[in-house]
């Protein structure tokens, strides 16, 4: 995932472009980046590795030697951006949140046609500049835009620094978000609308899909409306998303409180008394919190934190690059409290299970410090179809998912195997599945959200959210 910040200022706005970049962290670990624009000195730039510290560390002394009234800052767990371009449009400065499938198959149009294209330093081609490149095959910047929605397979959003003003183009199926805010006299474009909070920005205006939209420091211009149809990733509200910030209008962290509150009436229908027999409920930190709470009060089991973050060394989940490293992390993190959950029976909240590998680890310590029963309640439906849109799972082939492995030991292969069966929380394939997970992660119990209750928690409609990774739809 990756997440982006613009402004555009009456004032100097290179603070608010730091800090505004800095709140979109919890999206990246890998790059981060900062161009600011100023008529004397022109464009600003620089990019830095986040393997190992923190943006703020890392621009901090940038920041301080820059100028500008308008400016864009980039987190990325991909490539290095943003990138500053010479075209035939103009000088311009470009960030975007894109995964895109069939960059190859563009990379070598352009090759054929007698271009040139850098290599990064992991090798392979920078998605943003290809996505420059065909921007820059059209005249203007909504031309090009829109060239951009014609011819990638995937997902795209697009902010681009030109001069005193941006530009900004949502995915063209909307499948990750852009927001406007403003303030007198300045407006600025966001991933993550929790950036805006601190900054003074209040919400202006949701971008809609395929909208693309200029944007100075007096005014805003629509240069193409948005398209009907919407694909926005439910998983924003399930883990992505930061719990203050809205996306299409809806709070993260009172979707996760709903989502809790399905899972929790779910076991209460299923009990033969309409209790649920538990010591406490917990979420797992730290997105799976306020699931957690959800659950808690609407079962009237106490909410307690039988796991304590260490955040002041372990801050990110995916800080390292090396798997190895992050589970060591993931484990590192989170110190069990003997004190809380011996002889204990409790219900755990999670907002997914991917690998499963951090879960394991965590059933083992919870064991080992006393605790009686272990009930898991995930907050989305098992995934069981990699990404196709965002860069979530990227680096994960189909067979490391929990849920692949799980019908793997079942079947002995994944030849042949209808898994559209293994969505379908009615049939014994599904459940089948769930068992072997249970007994795989040592679980007590486990559940998974329902997709029909998670579209409920998030409160748009089915065919306004792309729910891909579980139940394997897909449109564009």
């Amino acid at each position: 995932m990756s997440g982006f910040f613009g402004a555009v200022s009456e004032n100097d706005c290179v603070s608010e472009v730091f800090y505004g970049t800095d709140y979109h962290s919890h999206l990246g670990t890998k790059r981060g980046g900062m161009a600011i624009y100023s008529n004397s000195k022109g464009y600003q730039r620089a990019i830095h590795s986040l393997e190992n510290s923190y943006f703020r560390t890392k621009f901090e002394s940038d920041s301080n030697l820059w100028k500008g009234n308008s400016g864009i800052g980039c987190i990325s767990d991909t490539e290095p951006q943003p990138l500053v371009i010479h075209s035939k449009i103009g000088r311009f400065a470009i960030t975007t949140v894109s995964k895109i499938n069939n960059l190859d198959e563009i990379a070598q149009y352009f090759l054929d046609k007698g271009e040139h294209i850098a290599e990064t330093s992991q090798g392979g081609y920078n998605p943003t500049e290809i996505v420059a490149m065909l921007i820059c095959e059209k005249l203007n910047f909504k031309d090009g835009i829109q060239n951009v929605y014609d011819r990638i397979k995937g997902s795209c959003s697009i902010l681009i620094l030109y001069q005193d003003s941006l530009i900004v183009g949502r995915d063209k199926l909307g499948r990750t978000p852009i927001v406007i805010g403003h303030k007198d006299g300045a407006f600025c474009a966001v991933s993550e609308t929790s950036s805006m909070i601190n900054l003074g920005y209040k919400i202006y205006k949701y971008v809609g899909p395929g909208e693309i939209v200029e944007i100075s420091k007096e005014y805003i211009k629509t240069l193409k409306e948005e398209e009907k149809e919407m694909q926005i990733c439910s998983f924003l509200w399930v883990y992505y998303g930061y719990p203050p910030t809205f996306f299409e209008g809806i709070n993260v962290d009172e979707s996760r409180y709903r989502s809790g509150a399905e899972l929790a009436k779910d076991d209460i229908n299923e009990s033969e008394d309409g209790k649920i027999k538990a010591d406490f409920v917990a979420g797992i930190p730290d997105s799976g919190i306020g699931h957690a709470l959800g659950y808690s009060n609407t079962a009237h089991i106490p909410y307690i934190r039988p796991y304590a973050k260490y955040t002041p060394t372990w801050p990110r989940s995916f800080m390292p690059q090396n798997q190895e490293q992050r589970e060591l992390v993931a484990k590192m993190k989170l110190l069990p409290n003997t004190a809380l959950i011996k002889d204990k029976k409790g219900i755990f909240l999670d907002d997914s299970i991917v690998r499963g590998t951090q879960l394991k680890d965590n059933v083992k310590d919870l064991t080992e410090n006393g605790i009686k029963e272990i009930h898991m309640r995930i907050a989305c439906p098992p995934l069981l179809f990699p990404c196709e849109y965002l860069n979530f799972s990227r680096s994960r082939t189909k067979l490391e998912l929990a849920t692949r492995k799980a019908i793997n030991y079942i079947k002995g292969n994944l030849e042949n195997v209808d898994f559209k069966q293994y969505a379908n929380p009615e049939s014994e394939e599904y459940k089948e599945m769930v068992e072997q997970m249970r007994k795989e992660l040592g679980l007590t119990s486990l559940k998974f959200q329902h997709l029909d209750a998670l579209v409920r928690s998030i409160g748009l409609p089915k065919d306004r959210l792309c729910t891909h990774c579980f139940d394997g739809s897909s449109r564009g």
